[in-house]
């Protein structure tokens, strides 16, 4: 699991860039899904800015991920092969991509009588970021409860600010 403050092994290993993409997938995926919502929107913009986001923004943190890691791999003289930091960008762009794509599944499913698609994306986001801080929690041996509760928090807090923002906007260009 945990050895000197460092992760070991296996997905552990990669800790660090499967939580950034995971909760960075699912806050500005439901952040776009939210403000969409808030300006009133058709929903089905709302999913197109959703997948443009997932694609452009997802290939944006794996990519920032390794320059930054071969960066840093540089600044300290650790040759590069010694932490191959393309791994590190693909774990970044792929726990975005899964993660965040759960919020945008909400425009595919059937509706639960009464629930729009935003409810249903709140609550998948909801649900990927309480078990993304479950598999955290879990790596790095710490209550899960607490874990879910930060990532859910942060995370949803992001959602409500991009709400707020749509919804401010949508009155001004009336």
């Amino acid at each position: 699991m945990v050895a000197s403050g460092k992760p070991t092994g296996g997905f552990a290993h990669y800790l660090r860039d499967m939580v950034n993409g995971a909760v960075d997938g699912v806050i500005t995926t439901l952040a776009v899904v939210s403000g969409a919502t808030g300006a009133s929107l058709d929903p089905r913009i709302g999913l197109i800015l959703g997948m443009a986001n997932l694609v452009a923004d997802g290939l944006s943190m794996g990519a920032s991920n390794y320059l930054a890691l071969k960066s840093e791999l540089a600044q300290t003289g650790t040759p590069i092969a010694v932490e191959k930091p393309w791994r590190h960008g693909v774990a970044t762009s792929l726990a975005f991509a899964v993660v965040g794509a759960l919020p945008l599944t909400a425009y595919a499913m059937p509706s639960p009588e009464g629930w729009t698609v935003f409810q249903r994306a709140i609550l998948l986001a909801a649900l990927a970021l309480t078990l993304a801080g479950g598999i955290r929690a879990r790596l790095l041996g710490r209550r899960m409860w607490r874990s879910a509760a930060e990532m859910l928090v942060i995370g949803m807090a992001a959602a409500g600010a991009a709400y707020a923002i749509g919804a401010a906007v949508e009155r001004f260009t009336r």
